[in-house]
């Protein structure tokens, strides 16, 4: 279905959606005229999909949208031709699709296909309507100059410290040759979630204890929420999870579960900084919550095709504790979970008037 078939009609979706899909079209991917876009959107999200849709048609020359239920039963662990094969002739991409649970190989045979062919691509896994309306409302040029800040310090570290009032209490250390990369919602270099805001590396290794007050990823999210009642404490020694424990019981098998699917299910795959500072509470959805500013680490796949890492996996799920103290090597950039701006060199005073933020400050007064 391309922009070109006249007799296309939109669903009808809220106009509150339309300001985040002009910030992905117009900020994050900076479509141009010439380009060819396709979406791939789930009747779940579809309303996203089609807003994202219709901000595209106003600038591309071409745009073409899939829901995957109309081409494929889900879960669906492989996508058919209908899905992957207008990859083939776009020159940027959207996937804005919640996941469901077995879900995760077709996302990695779709994103490694986007990879082979070099599109400019966003990974919108887990989009909400309330998300295009937080989030996705951020300036990300602005998170773009907090992240290119932290990542100047980041990429040269040898190890970084965390602790948090929950108790987490680790250290991480880096392999010089991988890459720490930044997906900041400004897409450039590689694909990026959206809405964007981190920082990340495959760690050398992790040791010590992490305390999940926060969200977990793939279909937990969804789920169980945010783990603020309930938190998990997992214990990491060489970058492996060698322990879990949780007041949910259910929550503490299935995720041990998860982390035992296949060999390298249980190493650390991925270390993370999230540098969204229009983000600054938990959801309870993975996607918008890992971009707040703190820590996650991801449990799998380390991304190698990104970050160089010599070893891949089936499997990838992200975890986040809450208020974190970091320090990178042995200077610290965050207390509380607020990055110490004046390090940093930057200024939080923009916020006053960024759109996703500016009137829940307006609220507080």
């Amino acid at each position: 279905m391309s922009h070109s078939e006249a007799t296309l009609t939109v669903p009808h979706y809220h106009p509150e959606l339309v300001p985040g899909a002009r910030n992905a079209i117009e900020v994050c991917l900076k479509v141009q005229p010439e380009q060819r876009v396709y979406i791939v959107t789930d009747r779940q999200t579809q309303s996203v999909g089609w807003a994202i849709y219709d901000a595209a048609r106003k600038v591309a020359r071409e745009v073409s949208i899939r829901v995957i239920e109309d081409h494929v039963e889900r879960p669906s662990n492989l996508y058919p031709a209908e899905i992957m094969d207008p990859l083939e002739s776009c020159e940027v991409c959207i996937y804005c699709v919640f996941p469901q649970k077995g879900e995760l190989v077709s996302r990695q045979q779709f994103v490694r296909r986007v990879e082979a062919l070099g599109l400019r691509y966003a990974h919108m896994v887990g989009i909400t309507e309330d998300i295009m309306c937080q989030g996705m409302r951020a300036d990300f040029n602005k998170v773009d100059e907090v992240s290119k800040r932290l990542l100047e310090k980041a990429k040269v570290a040898k190890e970084i410290v965390v602790k948090s009032r929950a108790g987490t209490d680790l250290v991480a250390t880096f392999n010089p040759d991988y890459t720490w990369r930044k997906t900041s919602g400004i897409i450039e270099e590689v694909w990026s979630n959206l809405p964007g805001g981190e920082i990340f590396t495959a760690p050398w290794s992790v040791d010590g204890i992490f305390v999940i007050d926060g969200t977990v990823g793939d279909y937990f999210s969804a789920k169980y929420g945010v783990l603020d009642k309930t938190p998990m404490t997992l214990f990491l020694e060489g970058g492996y999870l060698k322990k879990v424990l949780c007041d949910n019981k259910e929550l503490e098998k299935e995720f041990w579960d998860y982390c035992h699917t296949a060999e390298g299910s249980d190493r650390v795959g991925e270390f993370a900084i999230g540098t969204n500072l229009a983000v600054f509470e938990f959801t309870g959805n993975l996607l918008q919550d890992e971009k707040m500013p703190g820590i996650h680490i991801a449990f799998g796949d380390p991304y190698g095709s990104q970050t160089g890492a010599d070893w891949q996996c089936c499997t990838h799920v992200d975890v986040i504790t809450g208020s974190c103290d970091v320090w990178i090597d042995g200077y610290q950039v965050m207390e509380h979970g607020i990055f110490l701006a004046d390090r940093l060199g930057f200024d939080y005073a923009y916020l006053a008037s960024d759109p996703s933020v500016a009137p829940v400050l307006k609220s507080l007064k």
